[in-house]
């Protein structure tokens, strides 16, 4: 009883000092709280400095028993006492700024609110690399602050990183869009943003490279259908032919892998080719962990494998089957109560061995440990409450809202910017016009401080605001005989309309590519009424079948704001006032709205098929007429582009006697080349194609400027896509002035393309290099690959 009695008082003491951290920057190895809690510091090795993490992580493990070991398997670890271990949350989010999503990380009246910066979608149009990883230094900062004030975790499961495939899927809001370069470079500078310790960016052993926090890149793999007609994700089997699996579904992995160093790979809830990703060797143990090298730990996603339980009935139903294979397959940490509940009796029942959760807990333990969470992090333990929020964090808020805003239409090139001196009258209509919260979208905490359009217009103008529906939904038409009458009575208009979060978020697809109810007749009709200029802002994730307000000449601008975050309102102004030169590009195809009834959204290939009918999907295979195309974009000025240097013509790449040339699919017609590939994996890749843009402001505004450059592969392989991004660079050119670009392409990596057996290849014959951006700017020069034998 004394022995109990005794046990309780130290978890009641060991509770009450993790309840207290706030007042200090908590670690676990800390003599003094290992004093209060009656236990020796010096006889637990695992607190030892002076030894290797992946030591340290192994003499905390060889010291619990198995059952002690299986309650540190779930997000919510419980800690062992007796070994001085405290609990664990480490379900914490961070997708545009600390979130409230998940049990790790919460506000109070010590820290109300978090910088809410625009949602990823949105960030992602400004293409504008630096500005990602900015980003994410100011929510690692914050979240940092948290930490130490008791409100916060230090793994945040972010960024999501899957391919928008389908523009009816309800999570675009939280990705970067339609290719997969663009999304692996956001993760990775966003990754880099939020882990990366300044001056210790890389070190011998990445595996005990120090981190501000952990990133997650998620939902692995092949995961873009939440819940469409009769299809759920619990339960969607992806159809994926492996050549999709490497060129689009994957790609933005590896490369969060390999160029952003991440933490952590979240597997996702869907099956791929009638396997669980969660519990698939293949995707987890041998491609993440053995050919993608990631230094750190794999989790599901929340019930997981519960589903695989009761919605799938997968394996039979057995849970220790079900987890036994999960761990086996690589999945180091479960969110969820799965592996906590049947883990030890998966190794009683000789499914798996206690030395396979080991190696999972290993995986989890260096990750933190990393992160100073047993041993402090000095560079980070003096954050507090006077780093979240700061000035400088929510004015880079507005600037990333900013520089994401996209200009679709301005007539003449002179319908905005708006005058503020001549129109001193706005008539602000729409059912976003007053937004707040939908700007912020879904995962997400409380803001610092939202600024709405109609707080911001009401600086700059006398505003009559008139909702013109009653919400998004926009069921009756009762409100826009007033909205008519306040744009009859302004000197200007302005029109605020899209979707919302009840229409495209986690767990909710859309059903279709429109305006929802009453809003097109809405905004024709206030349009027409209206005796000043008419700007139409458009509120939304993905695309919008908007071709009425495209063509209707009462409607003299068009504006994408996405969902722009906290200081959403302050941005759309200064973009319609001209304090802000819009330079942001669609990060995704907008289609007309018969794209949806062409194909379901169940159908993965990205190529068209024609004995379906089914059109391609993306930029790259889509070859119908679109509303906007990706990388689409206006400025108020105007920019030239001149080549002022190439490397080479030509690439002349000798092969070795070893390395074999191997077919391709032609059209019919087309000389066969004596070599039409090597694959890339047989090659050394060391030529790299080098050239210089100038990029001339010919316009009277200063203004940024994304030049984007394009891969052409040879026209006659079968199969290949039309083009593919391989760089990208935003810059800022004064009006009247030129800047030069640089860019120096692998040429493995920027002229390659996947086959049909997915393999990555070089193909020989006539590549072209596009530099182009969606405002008409393009120039091209042809580039010959020649494979030779030796």
């Amino acid at each position: 009883m004394a022995k109990a009695i005794h046990g309780f008082l130290t978890l009641f003491i060991f509770l009450g000092l993790i309840a207290s951290r706030a007042s200090a920057a908590f670690h676990v190895c800390d003599p003094v709280r290992f004093s209060q809690l009656g236990l020796d510091m010096s006889v637990f090795r695992y607190c030892d400095k002076s030894l290797p993490y992946h030591v340290r992580a192994k003499d905390l493990i060889d010291s619990m028993t198995l059952p002690e070991k299986a309650v540190q398997l779930g997000n919510k670890a419980y800690g062992v006492p007796r070994l001085g271990l405290p609990p664990y949350e480490w379900w914490s989010e961070a997708l545009h700024g600390v979130s409230s999503t998940g049990p790790g990380t919460w506000f109070n009246s010590t820290v109300p609110g978090a910088t809410s910066f625009p949602t990823v979608i949105l960030s992602t149009a400004s293409f504008n690399e630096s500005l990602w990883k900015t980003i994410g230094q100011a929510v690692s900062t914050e979240a940092r602050a948290m930490h130490n004030l008791g409100m916060a975790g230090l793994t945040f499961w972010s960024p999501n990183v899957n391919v928008v495939r389908d523009p009816r899927w309800g999570r675009i809001l939280e990705t970067p869009g339609e290719d997969p370069f663009v999304v692996g470079r956001y993760a990775a500078n966003y990754v880099r943003g939020l882990q990366d310790v300044e001056g210790q960016e890389t070190t011998a052993d990445l595996n005990s490279r120090p981190l501000k926090v952990s990133s997650c890149c998620k939902h692995y793999a092949a995961y873009d259908v939440d819940n469409w007609e009769t299809v759920a994700r619990w339960t969607f089997d992806a159809r994926v032919r492996e050549q999709d699996m490497v060129e689009t579904f994957l790609r933005p992995f590896e490369m969060c892998i390999k160029e952003g160093d991440v933490s952590s790979v979240m597997c996702s809830y869907n099956s791929v080719n009638g396997i669980p990703t969660c519990a698939d060797p293949k995707l987890l143990k041998q491609t993440v962990r053995d050919d993608w090298d990631l230094h750190g730990y794999i989790v599901s996603d929340c019930d997981s494998i519960e589903v695989m339980h009761h919605d799938r009935s997968w394996l039979n139903g057995v849970e220790e089957d079900q987890v036994s294979q999960a761990m086996r397959a690589g999945l180091d940490l479960d969110c969820g109560v799965y592996y906590p509940n049947f883990v030890e009796s998966s190794v009683l029942k000789g499914k798996m061995r206690s030395s396979d959760i080991d190696k999972a807990l290993k995986n989890n333990y260096v990750v933190l440990m990393r992160l100073g969470y047993f041993d402090g992090m000095p560079a980070y333990d003096s954050l507090g409450t006077n780093d979240v929020c700061t000035a400088d964090h929510i004015a880079l808020a507005a600037d990333a809202a900013r520089q994401g805003i996209v200009l679709l239409k301005n007539d003449n090139n002179n319908a905005l910017p708006l005058d503020p001196t001549k129109y001193k009258s706005i008539a602000l209509i729409g059912p976003h016009a007053n937004a707040s919260s939908v700007m912020i979208g879904n995962y997400a905490g409380t803001p610092c401080k939202i600024i709405s359009p109609l707080t911001a217009f009401s600086g700059m103008a006398t505003v009559d605001y008139q909702m013109g529906c009653a919400d998004v939904a926009c069921k009756d038409d009762t409100l826009i005989a007033a909205a008519e009458d306040a744009a009859r009575k302004a000197e200007a208009t302005v029109i605020v309309v899209g979707i919302d979060g009840s229409i495209e978020t986690e767990g909710t697809d859309r059903t279709d590519l429109l305006l929802p109810g009453f809003q097109t007749q809405m905004i024709n009709q206030v349009a027409t009424a209206a005796t000043g200029p008419v700007t139409l802002v458009i509120i939304s994730a993905g695309g919008v079948d908007i071709s009425f307000a495209q063509q209707n000449p009462s409607i003299n601008a068009i504006i994408w704001a996405g969902y722009p975050g906290e200081q959403g309102g302050t941005a759309i102004s200064d973009v319609v006032f001209g304090n802000y030169n819009p330079g942001g590009r669609l990060p995704l195809t907008w289609y007309k709205a018969d794209y949806a009834d062409k194909i379901p959204m169940t159908s993965m290939q990205l190529r068209p098929d024609d004995k379906l009918g089914y059109p391609g999907r993306t930029y790259k295979f889509f070859n119908g007429s679109t509303v906007y195309p990706f990388g689409y974009g206006l400025s108020y000025t105007q920019f030239k582009y001149t080549l002022l240097s190439s490397s080479k013509p030509s690439l002349q790449i000798n092969l070795e006697r070893l390395q074999h040339c191997h077919d391709l699919d032609y059209k019919p017609g087309v000389f066969f080349p004596p070599c039409c590939f090597v694959a890339v994996k047989d090659m050394k890749c060391d030529q790299v194609v080098e050239f210089e843009v100038q990029v001339s402001n010919v316009g009277a505004v200063d203004g940024a400027h994304v030049v984007m450059v394009y891969s052409v592969p040879p026209s006659a392989i079968v199969g290949a896509p039309a083009k593919q991004v391989v760089a990208f660079k935003r810059v800022f050119v004064g009006a009247g002035k030129s800047e030069k670009v640089k860019f120096s392409l692998d040429a493995c990596k920027s002229l390659a393309v996947v086959d049909k057996s997915a393999l990555i290849v070089l193909p020989t014959g006539e590549h072209t290099i596009e530099i182009g951006s969606g405002d008409g700017n393009l120039i091209s020069f042809p580039l010959h690959v020649d494979l030779q034998k030796n």
